[in-house]
């Protein structure tokens, strides 16, 4: 699951975007998996307590520079590299998300497309076009 803050508006709408504290966490879970160790090992190396290394892979407390080098250093990573891969993340959640479109504006296209043209055709109905519409 991942936290999002609602920011806004802008041109009108609000979007919803990951906080960082949770898409850093989901790299250093993510990271501490991969290498097959348990949040007491990498707590007991970076020297946090299991319960608060727990709630930064959860996105639940943001970590200071301090703490997330420890950390780093316990699972064998540069900051660096948890910085790039979380920006990786943000990226790639950023595309995922599908454009919201108001239906006020679907419904301006479709009377656009109803419109007949001077011979009495519809721009849908005229030979080779193909419209598609989706709303959800």
């Amino acid at each position: 699951m991942v936290d999002q803050v609602v920011t806004g508006p802008q041109e009108g709408q609000q979007r919803s975007r990951p906080l960082l504290r949770t898409m850093l966490g989901d790299v250093l879970r993510r990271t501490r998996l991969e290498q097959g160790r348990t949040l007491a090992d990498v707590a007991r190396s970076a020297r946090v307590s299991m319960p608060y290394l727990s709630e930064v892979e959860r996105g639940r407390k943001e970590a200071s520079s301090e703490v997330l080098a420890a950390i780093c250093g316990a699972l064998r990573i540069e900051l660096a590299d948890l910085l790039s891969a979380t920006g990786r993340d943000l990226v790639d959640d950023s595309s995922r998300r599908a454009r919201v479109v108001r239906l006020e504006a679907i419904r301006a296209a479709r009377a656009h497309l109803d419109r007949a043209d001077p011979a009495g055709r519809t721009l849908a109905s005229r030979s080779g076009d193909a419209v598609c519409m989706l709303a959800a």
